[in-house]
């Protein structure tokens, strides 16, 4: 089976597209040779939406997420029913408002971790809010400081760019990997490099807004103690 290309990887802001489906998983899933559909991943959630059947019929999407060897991504039905045939062309169409609220969520994030300049051992991205991990040995975070910093940074409008360096450039830099419990895409001989104008440089897979205008306001909502150099550090957009 072919692998699918990625159209969320060179612009995320693709709302529809066709597709040919290529296989259906174990599970129901439905492949394709190309898709608009994030794969769940890296602490961002797989995106949902809708697929048009030949003949006109719509079903829901309710995930999307990767096979076994990360080559292909099956996009999971919502419920049960008609499932497309192998060589049907389709048609994707992503709720876009929640995938939008991701992607501001998401590039939040890294500038979170310019705020907080410790090493991250975890984050989540949910609809509207997220949150990080860091590794910090001692507490006394205050939450209204933390938010002044990252609001000026949005407020910058810093242009968000991406690039690719090589597998062995990046065990070179091994500065510029922030997360201790994921480690980066590495293995394809290519890692694809998140920049934040000015601000941010870090490895990462996910999807995120062309400039950091475009997050908007965000809040920290909640400073957590999760161990004994753990704290959780929650954000919102608001």
């Amino acid at each position: 089976m072919s692998k699918t290309t990625l159209l969320f990887r060179d612009d995320p802001y693709i709302k529809t597209a066709e597709a040919t489906v290529v296989g259906l998983s174990d599970d129901g899933g439905i492949i394709l040779d190309r898709t608009i559909f994030y794969a769940q991943g890296g602490g961002q959630p797989g995106d949902i939406g809708w697929m048009m059947l030949p003949g006109g019929q719509e079903i829901a999407i309710a995930n999307a997420v990767y096979g076994p060897d990360r080559s292909t991504i099956a996009h999971v039905p919502a419920a049960e029913g008609r499932l497309p045939a192998i060589g049907d062309i389709v048609g994707l169409r992503l709720d876009w408002d929640v995938r939008h609220a991701r992607m501001r969520v998401h590039t939040a994030l890294h500038l979170l971790s310019v705020a907080l300049p410790f090493p991250v051992t975890g984050g989540a991205i949910g609809d509207g809010e997220g949150r990080l991990d860091f590794d910090i040995p001692d507490a006394g975070l205050d939450k209204d400081e933390i938010g002044v910093k990252l609001n000026e940074m949005i407020a910058q409008d810093a242009p968000v760019s991406e690039r690719w360096i090589t597998d062995e450039e990046l065990l070179a830099n091994p500065g510029l990997v922030k997360t201790m419990s994921v480690k980066p895409p590495m293995g394809s001989g290519t890692v694809r490099l998140v920049e934040i104008a000015g601000l941010d440089l870090q490895p990462c897979g996910g999807t995120h807004v062309k400039t950091t205008g475009e997050i908007g306001a965000v809040a920290i909502t909640a400073i957590e103690k999760k161990g004994r150099q753990n704290r959780r550090v929650r954000i919102a957009l608001a």
